[in-house]
């Protein structure tokens, strides 16, 4: 055995074992503070990337479910205004009906013509505030919907204007269309039986919209979950695991400092080599 006053191998030894304990204890530390096992490219550098790439697309479907819920929700309200407009339509085609009879008084068809107006304008008080964030699906204009539907906007789900206004080509009554007599009356019930079909056609379509915007809707926060999911079984620390090992190297730093200060002292024991 040698005995030297210029080396001390032992505390040296456990020097290097305290430091290796430290550093693994500052590791689990930081797993534990931010919950992650890989939280830079420090960490994994090839995990991290993959890590980074899942990120970047759960935010592209973050986006994705915006535009979604945007183009669900205008598709809603034109869908909603369409079927209020069609319950109109009903209605004025029974007070149609009624004045278009020959043997009806004029007072009846007078108040029957009122009625009809009446509902008639309704149809373009309703046309005008069917508008979601600015856009409306069934008024003059040519507003559609053009949702994405994949993380990198290379995919998207269209629903198409639908125009509702009077003396439109889907709405083919008039702004001053009245049943003030038999005949009016009669080219009404015409009209307005053209206009339910027409609607008819108008609301499948919206309808159909609605479903699929609703059904991508869907399954983007599926996916988004999906993702989240594998991001954390690739990143996450296992914080039971990560406590057991805090604990482990906490008493393991404790007794290298124990064993560097017993090495420190071994060079004491020169000394009794020149008593006397």
């Amino acid at each position: 055995m040698t005995f030297s006053i210029n080396v001390n191998a032992s505390a040296l030894s456990a020097l290097r074992n305290l430091s290796a304990t430290g550093s693994e204890l500052e590791t689990t530390q930081t797993r534990i503070n931010t919950g992650l096992k890989i939280s830079s490219a420090k960490d994994n550098a090839a995990v991290f990337s993959i890590a980074q790439k899942l990120r970047g697309d759960l935010r592209g479907l973050n986006a994705v479910q915006q535009s979604l819920d945007r183009g669900l929700s205008t598709v809603d309200v034109a869908l909603a205004a369409a079927t209020a407009i069609s319950d109109l339509l009903l209605e004025m085609k029974e007070k149609a009906v009624a004045a278009a009879d020959q043997g009806l008084d004029t007072t009846s068809r007078d108040a029957l013509s009122q009625d009809f107006t009446a509902l008639r304008d309704q149809i373009t008080t309703i046309v005008s505030n069917a508008e979601f964030n600015g856009t409306n699906l069934i008024d003059s204009g040519t507003d559609s919907i053009v949702a994405i539907t994949n993380s990198d906007a290379t995919q998207t789900l269209t629903v198409s204007h639908q125009t509702l206004t009077l003396a439109s080509s889907n709405i083919p009554l008039t702004a001053t269309q009245a049943i003030s007599t038999q005949i009016g009356a009669a080219t009404a019930v015409t009209d307005i039986g053209n206009a339910i079909d027409n609607l008819n056609s108008v609301l499948t379509k919206l309808g159909s919209g609605s479903t699929s915007l609703e059904q991508n809707r869907s399954f983007a926060g599926r996916l988004s979950d999906v993702i989240e999911v594998g991001i954390g079984n690739l990143v996450d620390a296992d914080m039971a695991k990560e406590s057991a090992n805090l604990q482990a190297l906490q008493v393991k730093q404790q007794l290298g400092i124990q064993a560097l200060s017993i090495a420190n002292q071994s060079p004491q024991s020169i000394l009794s080599l020149f008593q006397g």
